[in-house]
């Protein structure tokens, strides 16, 4: 079963739901280690990709760099600029393109990693929201149905959170809590584990 602009309409309007309902959760876990406004940045730019989706063009690249505007204008934070330079990773590559089959997902997580790494200058391991998203590469790597891959990438952005969690942090403001953060969970992989749940549905 191909992903198209259908399947990117409900995932958002999943997401935004998702992100309307952890804005307190998300705030408090990120005022525990840092400006305490991640719930506030999920939430605006989810309102604003939800505002304009009826908007979205059929080609999936055009629309998901639609998105990553949206967070661009939503919010100045590091998250948000995070999320939108993984999303305009991901509208390169699908650019011109109206469907995506379940099989590329892998391979498209793995470009908004990339991108990420190379603007956050952070790396794998380090408690960040780069954890979630390898964990989400490796569970699906080489799977095939929609169905399966929603539910490996479900289980993996829980998985991260339980082998990281009694690390320190080690990257942006958390980094200054690094023994604080010791059995608290990272803000950003919280976030992470909500957005692939809610477009997993």
């Amino acid at each position: 079963m191909s992903l198209d602009r259908t399947a990117l309409l409900r995932a958002i309007s999943r997401l935004a739901a998702a992100m309307e309902r952890d804005f307190e959760m998300l705030n408090a876990a990120d005022g525990a280690l840092g400006d305490g406004d991640l719930g506030v940045t999920m939430t605006r730019g989810m309102r604003l990709v939800a505002e304009t989706a009826q908007e979205l063009p059929e080609d999936l690249g055009l629309a998901l760099l639609s998105c990553a505007q949206s967070f661009t204008k939503s919010s100045g934070s590091s998250y948000g600029t995070l999320m939108a330079t993984g999303l305009m990773a991901m509208a390169k590559a699908l650019r011109g393109r109206m469907t995506v089959e379940p099989g590329e997902i892998s391979g498209l997580v793995a470009l908004a990693r990339d991108a990420m790494i190379a603007r956050g200058k952070a790396e794998v391991g380090g408690k960040t929201v780069l954890d979630s998203l390898e964990a989400v590469v490796q569970a699906t790597a080489g799977g095939v149905g929609i169905d399966d891959l929603a539910a490996a990438a479900v289980a993996a952005v829980g998985a991260a959170l339980d082998a990281i969690r009694d690390k320190p942090a080690t990257v942006g403001r958390a980094r200054i809590f690094a023994e604080k953060s010791r059995g608290m969970d990272d803000p950003g992989m919280l976030a992470m584990a909500g957005i692939v749940r809610a477009v997993a549905g």
